[in-house]
This record gives structure tokens, sequence and C-alpha cells, in this order.
């Protein structure tokens, strides 16, 4: 679609909500007027208000969306930004949906996090059904949306006041699996290809983890959670977990831990050896995720193991004593249907995990579903599968505890975390709703500095792939430097300093 912008610099929020109202469409910004496939959207100050218009043009007609916002509320740079740019994805979806004649089951808004919305209204003193209904007035998001967000809310709310200032959460990458699944665009590697260089990236690795430990050791930080992914880290042999394992252990004080989590995602990588080493190094929680409990569907796409292999590692889970399991499904999956995915929830709900993570399938770009243009279930039938699985869920005494959505997810859906009451996992919840800072390690990871008396945030990214990694490992140790220099300039952490006397956002 061709886009023209007028009286504001925000792009990106543009082209957000027409990847989201027109999914097929890609933006394009050519030199002269068109009124054929375009948009013109634009912003007017004036005295009074500030106007957000978007003028449509759609097979041949055209469809007009307008929000304003009272002058005098554009206070400082960030709040205008805010503002202005609701302004626009609100214009954009009435004008979309004047011409659709449909709503979206998130209305108009577009970020990967709604839960934080939803947290500012709690915030604010409306209760679980008057911040619903304010995400429904403000942004058009379904009743059922709304309250699934809210609720989900309430967890982070309680999360976030059980926190210090002092209190971060560890990641650790690992970024290899056996192979690459069909859906995959995370950071990974298979390791049928890139076997060899486990050892030296697990290496550089503990040289990061030390470095690391020293920065939180001087900055008086303390691990909350830590939580090792990837990729999938029992790829890795028990002898090269227990490796990391007591790594993590000399170079943190994990004394004050309240979660370890380690992603044993691939059954096929799981053994018992691999679980008595996590199990007997700290790690309480684990994950292992069938996607589907549904061979066919499992080679479909690209999983070498079947169902029974699933039961096999929860079983000897439970075996070595994890007490918190999580398991993730997929709705949307190639071959599968409504009835399939039913018949994966019955199977799931059976074995009683303490955390069940609902994806909705993403059709990122360079996998090889969205690569080979394989054909999926459509919006229909993805929307039916979520339903039954919150009913399922419900029935089954699990609540949503933490909500994000992606880009190119399919039917604009969302994935939901649900878990029995007081099983929450403080990872995820501390990542999605960025209540504190998050310290990578590792190829992919990503190190998020949060000041959360504001809201501020700075991010370290590191190497994506584990050859890059080890390449400039002594580049990542010196970016640890960042860190500190983030914590002296933020002042957070001094009772006497400066942010302490403003309110939370």
């Amino acid at each position: 679609m061709k886009l023209y912008y007028s009286g504001h610099r925000y792009a990106f929020a543009c082209e957000e909500s027409l990847l989201v109202l027109f999914p097929e469409e890609r933006p394009e910004y050519p030199e002269t007027p068109s009124k054929e496939n375009a948009a013109y959207l634009s912003i007017r100050e004036g005295e009074k208000w500030a106007t957000a218009v978007v003028r449509l043009y759609r097979d041949g007609g055209r469809y007009t969306g307008e929000a304003r916002v009272e002058t005098r509320l554009l206070t400082d740079g960030a709040e205008r930004d805010r503002l202005l740019q609701r302004l626009l994805r609100l214009s954009f979806y009435r004008a979309a949906r004047r011409y659709t004649g449909k709503d979206l089951p998130w209305g108009a808004l577009t970020g990967v996090r709604p839960g934080k919305i939803a947290l500012r209204y709690l915030e604010s003193g409306l209760g679980r059904d008057g911040a619903a209904a304010a995400m429904s007035r403000d942004f058009f998001v379904s009743p059922e949306r709304a309250a699934l967000c809210v609720r989900a809310a309430e967890r982070s709310l309680a999360a976030k006041r059980s926190l210090d200032p002092r209190d971060v959460c560890l990641y650790v990458g690992i970024p290899f699996c056996p192979t690459r699944c069909a859906y995959c665009s995370f950071v990974s590697v298979g390791v049928e290809k890139t076997g060899k260089l486990i050892e030296p990236y697990l290496e550089a690795l503990l040289r990061e983890i030390s470095a690391t430990g020293e920065t939180v050791r001087r900055l008086g930080l303390r691990p909350a959670a830590l939580y090792i992914g990837g990729g999938t880290p029992t790829t890795l042999s028990p002898a090269q977990l227990e490796k990391l394992m007591a790594a993590l252990r000399e170079s943190f004080d994990l004394s004050a831990l309240r979660e370890y989590t380690v992603e044993a995602g691939r059954p096929d990588t799981v053994t018992a050896e691999k679980l008595r080493v996590l199990r007997e190094n700290g790690c309480g929680r684990v994950s292992v995720n069938p996607q589907t409990m549904s061979d066919a569907v499992l080679s479909a796409i690209g999983r070498r193991h079947t169902a029974e292999e699933t039961l096999r590692a929860y079983e000897e889970a439970r075996n070595a004593g994890f007490e918190s399991v999580n398991m993730d499904l997929i709705a949307g999956l190639p071959t599968d249907t409504r009835e399939g995915f039913r018949d994966t929830l019955e199977k799931v709900l059976a074995l009683g995990p303490e955390n069940v993570t609902v994806h909705t399938l993403s059709l990122k770009k360079g996998t090889k579903i969205t690569l080979e243009g394989t054909e999926i279930p459509g919006e229909e039938t993805v929307s039916g599968m979520l339903e039954d699985a919150a009913a399922a869920l419900e029935g089954a005494g699990y609540g949503p505890y933490y909500l994000y959505r992606q880009k190119y997810i399919s039917g604009g859906f969302e994935n939901v975390g649900w878990c029995r009451p007081g099983t929450e996992s403080l990872y995820n919840i501390c990542i999605m709703e960025e209540l504190c800072t998050i310290l990578a390690m590792g190829a992919g990871g990503s190190t998020k500095l949060i000041n959360p008396l504001r809201g501020y945030i700075e991010r370290i990214t590191e190497k994506k792939y584990p050859r890059e990694f080890i390449g400039t490992l002594e580049e990542a140790i010196l970016r640890r430097r960042d860190v500190e220099e983030f914590y002296a300039r933020e002042h957070f952490l001094d009772p006497e300093g400066p942010e302490n006397t403003e309110e939370r956002p």
C-alpha cells in the first residue's frame, strides 16, 4: 500500500498499523500522489486540539478515520509521541473498519505488549471490569480479549509489587537445536551441521557469565529469576549442562533466586540423566514443549520426535522431582485441525502441567513455512482453536498470567501463558512486561536495562549466531561496562537518588 505522511514523523507506527490491518500489504513510498491502494496519514495541531486524519483509498472508494486529543496534554517529548502515535493508529483503524466492515480482536492495538496498557489502567485505580471496559472504549479491543488481557495484567501487577529495585533476571542463551522446526525464526542452529561449535561456544559463554557475575556483584544486584533458553539447552550433554550450571552458581549469588527455569523443549533431547543434572544444580522448573500431540503434525513441522516421546519426557521430569513443568502448544500449525488441536489440549491437560503456554503460529520471514508457502489453517479455524484452548484451560483451573503478540501472527491473535494458581513464571512476566532489568548472556540475547521507577529502557544486543559470538567475545565483555554506567546514571538503587521521588508510570 502507498503511504503518504503529513505533519508528523511516525512512519513506524503507521507501518505497524498497516501490517496489522492489511497483513498482505507492504508499505510503499512513491514520489507522486495516488488514489489507488493508498493511505494519507496526517496530523494537525491547533490551539485546542491535535487531530489525526487518515484517508484510505481502496477498491475505488475513499474511507476516512479521525481521532483527536487536547493539545494541552501533549506535554514532554515522550508523552507527546505516545499520544500522537495513538491518534494515528486509532484513525487508521477507523478508516480500515469503514472499508472492511469488521473489527479485529485487538482493535487498534499494534504493539507486542497490550498488557502494559491494562497494567496502566489497573494502577490508575480502575478495577478488572473498569480496565477491560477502558481497553474496549479507547482501542476497540474486543470484550473477550480485553478481559483476558486485564486478568493477565493483574498477575503482572502482583509481580511488580513483589520486586525490589535491586532485583534482576538472568537469561542464558543456548542457540543449538537437534533440527530447525519449520515455523522457527529464533536464533538457533541445527547440531547436525554445527555440533563442533558447541564446546568453543560454551567456553566463550562461561567467560561472559563470569564477567556478568562480577558486574552484578559490584552493583549489589540480586538475581530473582534465571532462565536458560535457546534454541534447546538440553541439546547439551549432561557434562556440558553440569559445567554451565556450575559456572552460574559460582558467578552469581543465587541465594535469593525465586525461580530457575531450563527449556527442555524438544522431547528428543531429554534424558533422565540430563534431568537429574538440572535438578541437582538448582533448576526447579522445566519446559517440555510438544507444540502438538499429533504425530502427523509433528512430521509436517520437521520435529523428529513423536507424541509418545513427549509423554516419556514429561514422566521423566516428574520422576526427577520437578514440581513445576511448562508445556508449549501452537495453534495454527500446518495440517492441524480444530479437532486435532482439541485432542492435543485434552492429552496435555490430562498430564496436569503447572503451566501451559498457547502460542498462535507466527509467519515470520525466513521460516520454512513462509519460504515454501506451506498451507496453514485459516483465521476462522485458528480462532476456534484459541476459543477451545481458553475454555479447556479455564475449565481445568488455569488462568492467564502473561500475554503478548507478535508481528505476522496468524489472524492477528496472541500468545497466552496459562498457569495453575500460584505457579506463575516470574521470568516470563518480567520479560514481557519489562518490570526489571534482564541481563542476557550468550548468542542472540538482548539485555534490557530498566529503571522501573520511570519505565526507562536501554538495550544491549548480543551477536546473533554462535560463530559471531565467539569471535566478538571481548567486545561483549567490555559492554558489561554499559550496565554499570546505566545504574550510575539512573540512581534508582540509591535511596537518596532523585528518581525515587517520582511516581511510578
